[in-house]
């Protein structure tokens, strides 16, 4: 049977794959060169480096950048640290082994804004959270996690519907690898711990890369969870670019998305980078 030729499978795929990469190129272009004052909707149109000079000077914007960063990155960390366990322990089918899987992964399910609002109920000043930590002595009393200065109830939230994507991805990875191979470092002596930094998390880093990076892009430019559970005495980039926008200053709103697509790109960048590197060095 003939393989079909290039222009075929072009052809094929120009409909769906080509007019999404059009629409994104698009986006990114308009974006771009609004940032640099062009497609100025309330004035003249033209190149200016004004836009960014007054972002760059606001203590606001670097702040926004900290902040973003800090959420993106403990977000990605916390949720594959939390998923790789779970993934071990699902990896062999056991009585209720599906039903659990369905209940860890049935965040994925929910509706980001609803997610949100239900999770208020858990993590106010009288929730289930404060309750159950108060009870376990960790908490001397009940504490406020909505929209704390720290921002560890949206940290808790972003995890919580993240964490489901990197079980996703982090089982399927774990599930591939050999039994033979697992059973071989076993018997040359390799504990729990040493079948998994030398084994199971080197076959896996793929997974693990992937997961980082989803993650981290989300929770980098999340708007929903940062407006209902995140702190009020600090704005996300997607806040800040939200500011702009009902001020009707397109300019600098532009100037914001840029921002988030630059880090999104150099983070995921480093953060798979850095998996690799780690991985890597366990290998030797």
């Amino acid at each position: 049977m003939n393989r079909p030729s290039p222009w075929m499978l072009a052809f094929l795929l120009f409909p769906g794959l080509g007019l999404i990469l059009i629409f994104i190129g698009a986006v990114i272009y308009i974006a771009v060169a609004q940032s640099f004052g062009y497609y100025n909707l309330l004035g003249d149109s033209g190149f200016t480096l004004e836009f960014w000079q007054k972002t760059l000077e606001r203590r606001a914007y670097e702040r926004s950048v900290k902040y973003s960063l800090y959420v993106g990155i403990i977000s990605a960390i916390l949720s594959v640290a939390l998923a790789y366990p779970l993934a071990l322990w699902l990896r062999k089918p056991f009585p209720g082994s599906l039903t659990i899987s369905a209940v860890l992964k049935a965040p994925l399910l929910i509706h980001g804004i609803v997610a949100a609002f239900l999770f208020l109920n858990v993590i106010s000043y009288h929730g289930i959270l404060n309750q159950f930590l108060t009870w376990l002595g960790i908490f001397d009393g009940p504490r406020r996690l909505q929209n704390d200065d720290n921002a560890i109830g949206l940290l808790i939230m972003q995890v919580w519907k993240n964490m489901p994507m990197a079980l996703l991805l982090l089982t399927g990875a774990v599930q591939s690898i050999s039994d033979d191979v697992l059973r071989a470092a076993q018997d040359l002596g390799a504990g729990t711990w040493a079948r998994f930094r030398k084994v199971i998390a080197p076959l896996s880093v793929s997974a693990m890369q992937a997961a980082l990076i989803i993650i981290f892009i989300g929770a980098l430019a999340d708007f929903t969870f940062q407006t209902t559970i995140g702190p009020t005495n600090r704005q996300s980039l997607a806040q800040y670019m939200d500011w702009f926008k009902q001020r009707a200053r397109w300019n600098e709103a532009a100037v914001m998305g840029v921002t988030l697509m630059v880090l999104s790109l150099v983070g995921s960048i480093g953060l798979a980078a850095i998996a690799r590197i780690m991985f890597r060095g366990w290998r030797r």
